[in-house]
């Protein structure tokens, strides 16, 4: 049986989700090899924002580097479009409403870094309200555990 993924609430749904500037909780990497961020926009939602993720040296995020991911958007019932590598500046969401979005992260991602802990961040392009949230899912373990060890240090 395949060890449980670790759930994290990034960003909690909200009338305003991606007002002005915003990032999700940090999460530590250190026992995980891939991490995906989930954000659903919800109905009537015609804001756009550019999404970046960022690797960071501690939980304070003293220090943060942007570092390349790959991306997903699913725009239309269940029907997802390519995977996108993202650079550093990573990419813009479309106006609409009822949309997901996965970026993923592999963990070896962040090695140049030398950062251990990752957040994603969202900046405001278009300010309309998004009905939106973050959801952080953490895969492949490395110790192995059913049960996962927070994250959220």
């Amino acid at each position: 049986m395949e060890a449980l993924r670790h759930l994290v609430k990034g960003i909690d749904p909200v009338a305003d989700g991606f007002a002005g500037t915003v990032q999700t909780d940090i999460v530590s990497m250190r026992n995980y090899k891939r991490a995906e961020f989930i954000i659903i926009k919800g109905v009537g939602a015609t804001g756009t924002s550019t999404i970046t993720v960022e690797a960071c040296d501690d939980v304070s995020a003293s220090n943060t580097t942007a570092i390349p991911f790959y991306y997903q958007a699913i725009t239309t019932g269940d029907t997802a479009g390519a995977l996108t590598a993202a650079t550093v500046s990573g990419f813009a969401t479309t106006a609409g409403s009822s949309q997901v979005y996965r970026i993923l992260v592999n963990a070896s991602d962040m090695a140049a870094s030398g950062y251990e802990f990752l957040r994603l961040a969202a900046v405001e392009v278009v300010n309309n309200p998004v009905l939106g949230g973050v959801l952080i899912e953490l895969y492949e373990s490395k110790d192995g555990r059913d049960v996962p060890a927070t994250a959220i240090v």
